[in-house]
């Protein structure tokens, strides 16, 4: 099986947790990310997935004012780039979330989802 520097999406699409709900919703949808890591400087300080959106949007907040900080998972999991992307499902499955960023120390170096390991997973050999 592959680890996760083979198969993570390296261009993480980042925000900080002063901005928009509304906002940040809207690069989602323009950018088709799943979710944006929510940094703080060069710190992972959170993550804000497309349930967070729902879970905002049935609140019946004003989303155009509710800033990320108040929606976002802090200090989600995270793990290493030379995980088996086997044992990075299993932590996902367990903890019921389907985005993990991928870090070396303090530094984000990506992120994969339950997505990108069914990808690698279903591949057929090229005949």
């Amino acid at each position: 099986m592959a680890t996760l520097k083979q198969i993570m999406t390296a261009e993480v699409f980042s925000t900080t947790g002063a901005v928009s709900v509304a906002e940040v919703a809207n690069s989602m949808v323009k950018g088709r990310f799943g979710s944006a890591v929510v940094m703080d400087g060069s710190w992972l300080v959170g993550i804000f997935t497309e349930r967070d959106v729902l879970r905002a949007a049935a609140s019946g907040a004003d989303l155009t004012s509710s800033p990320l900080s108040e929606w976002m998972t802090r200090d989600p999991v995270t793990s290493g780039p030379d995980m088996d992307a086997d044992d990075a499902a299993e932590i996902m499955m367990g903890q019921g979330f389907r985005h993990l960023p991928v870090v070396e120390g303090t530094t984000l170096l990506g992120i994969v989802s339950l997505r990108d390991i069914l990808r690698v997973r279903i591949r057929r050999p090229q005949p």
